[in-house]
């Protein structure tokens, strides 16, 4: 079974528009030469993010394999398929605010007792994409619950990275992670089976593939902050490499009625310098987090 896992630098000016598809359930934010679409029909989901005509999102057909979806964690809360509120069913518009954002939010789900909102906004002054997603304690009891982000990219032949020791990728032997540069670097590759590892990272992840770079900055967390079983960056590739998920969680939160948190994560999207482990990329990485 599949335990599956935002922001645009060149600065420009930016629109936030409805498209014509889909019954005007499709949103669009723009920035320069980069494009978000958020779908509100079908969980909320970024179904794309382009730079000008190269998609750097699945957009794979079949039932959770396509978009950028957000869960609750840990999964043994559910386990599986993904809870529909909040993957599948409709989000209901909050606000659209000027050019610049919109707030949507989920229905509550009955088995959780939670409901997920989402707020994408434009940095005006990086260029970015920002998604601050929440989960409300629509309950009667107290409870704790973790945010998580889960991306299905697009180039099968990308390079994955993060900041934390190769050793420390738990389980050992799934994934080959070369460690330079002070990151931990995995070429995308076919094996027998299906894997997923983890990792105590350092609050961003990244991708390269197709000429581009995207990287996602979040919370960093420390190693007892994930919730049971799970961790702060996650990846996962299927057998043949067909499909491949990004994932990063938030911190274990203890949520009385009524209360909620809020996590963000900012998606950078911008040319690569290079398509191998590199100081160059190092450095890309440097400028967009410090």
């Amino acid at each position: 079974m599949k335990n599956l896992l935002l922001t645009a630098a060149l600065l420009a000016g930016f629109a936030l528009t409805a498209s014509a598809a889909d019954d005007n359930d499709q949103y669009q934010l723009k920035t320069g030469d980069i494009a978000m679409t958020i779908d509100i029909s079908r969980g909320g989901k970024i179904l794309s993010l382009k730079h000008q005509d190269r998609e750097v999102i699945s957009q794979s057909r079949f039932p959770e394999s396509f978009g950028s979806t957000f869960w609750t964690s840990p999964q043994k809360e559910w386990n599986w398929p993904p809870v529909a509120e909040f993957d599948k069913q409709p989000y209901r518009v909050d606000q659209r605010q000027g050019t610049s954002r919109l707030v949507i939010t989920s229905p509550v789900s009955e088995r959780l007792g939670l409901s997920v909102g989402k707020d994408f906004s434009v940095d005006e002054a990086t260029g970015a994409f920002v998604a601050t997603y929440s989960i409300k304690n629509e309950g009667t009891s107290a409870r704790k619950v973790a945010p998580w982000e889960i991306t299905r990219v697009a180039n099968a032949d990308g390079l994955i990275f993060f900041s934390c020791p190769a050793d420390s990728i738990w389980p050992s032997g799934l994934m080959t992670f070369q460690p330079a540069f002070g990151a931990s670097w995995y070429t995308t590759d076919q094996a027998p089976q299906n894997r997923k590892v983890n990792a105590d990272a350092e609050g961003w992840l990244a991708y390269t593939a197709g000429g581009l770079l995207l990287v996602k900055a979040f919370q960093n967390l420390a190693a007892d902050e994930p919730a049971p079983g799970e961790a702060e960056v996650q990846v996962y590739v299927n057998r043949g490499k067909t499909y491949i998920e990004l994932e990063s969680q938030g911190a274990y939160t203890l949520l009385q009625p009524g209360q909620q948190l809020h996590w963000t994560v900012t998606w950078h999207l911008l040319p690569a310098a290079s398509s191998a482990p590199s100081e160059a990329l190092m450095n890309q990485i440097a400028h967009i987090i410090h």
